[in-house]
């Protein structure tokens, strides 16, 4: 294992140092052993654990190339790790929500045009209280997206969407057992849209924290 580690650190330094970039075509795997010191099996070993962090990406009877490197790219391991973690950490996912999507609406206020936030609250508007659960979870998971990719910032974007499938129990849980779950989303995501709409990111991250809050707390008393 020490010596697929140090394989994965030697192609990983190539790629932090420029000597390789996104896109580029590795040596042949015989010639890359040579040159970096290695046994082609720890090589081996290290590209197949680097493919599957996307860092690289071996294309049969092609080569083994660097991939673009793109943050949604290389988060996808991320998603992943979080997609097997199903247990009792569902709360652990909405304390992690309740720290990064507060930061999206901040930084969707001063982002988002006054366009995407009328086309938003269109899309609020599509949900009644008659409404079934899973339609209001998907208006919920949309509106929360948009607003995450309305943040500019394409790592945050893939953050909070990673966690979109894991606290989805947790949403659909509440919609079907909280009496009255539907009326205060609708009011906290009409409240956090007001504020990024008038360009008041405190207000809106204010806004964003306490609906987190309210949907992790009641969690809490039924988990």
């Amino acid at each position: 294992m020490a010596v697929t580690d140090e394989a994965i650190d030697k192609i990983k330094e190539m790629i932090v140092t420029g000597q390789w970039r996104p896109g580029d075509r590795l040596p042949k795997e015989a010639d890359l052993a040579a040159q970096l010191g290695l046994s082609r099996n720890s090589l081996r070993e290290a590209v197949r654990a680097l493919s599957q962090l996307r860092i690289l990406d071996v294309r049969q009877g092609d080569g083994t190339y660097v991939t673009s490197l793109k943050p949604q790219l290389l988060l996808d391991a991320v998603s992943f790790a979080v997609e097997v973690h199903r247990d009792g950490s569902v709360l652990e996912f909405f304390e992690v929500r309740r720290l990064l999507e507060p930061a999206a609406a901040a930084m969707a206020s001063s982002r988002m045009s006054d366009e995407e936030v009328e086309l938003l609250r269109l899309h609020l508007a599509k949900v009644q209280p008659d409404s079934s659960v899973d339609e209001l979870v998907a208006n919920d998971l949309e509106f929360h997206r948009r607003i995450a990719e309305a943040s500019g910032n394409s790592v945050l974007c893939s953050l909070i969407n990673g966690l979109a499938s894991p606290t989805l129990r947790g949403r659909i849980w509440r919609g079907v057992n909280d009496e009255g779950a539907w009326l205060r989303t609708q009011s906290e995501h009409r409240s956090i849209l007001d504020a990024i709409a008038s360009r008041q990111p405190e207000v809106a991250r204010a806004w964003a924290a306490v609906h987190i809050a309210g949907v992790e707390q009641w969690l809490r008393k039924v988990l």
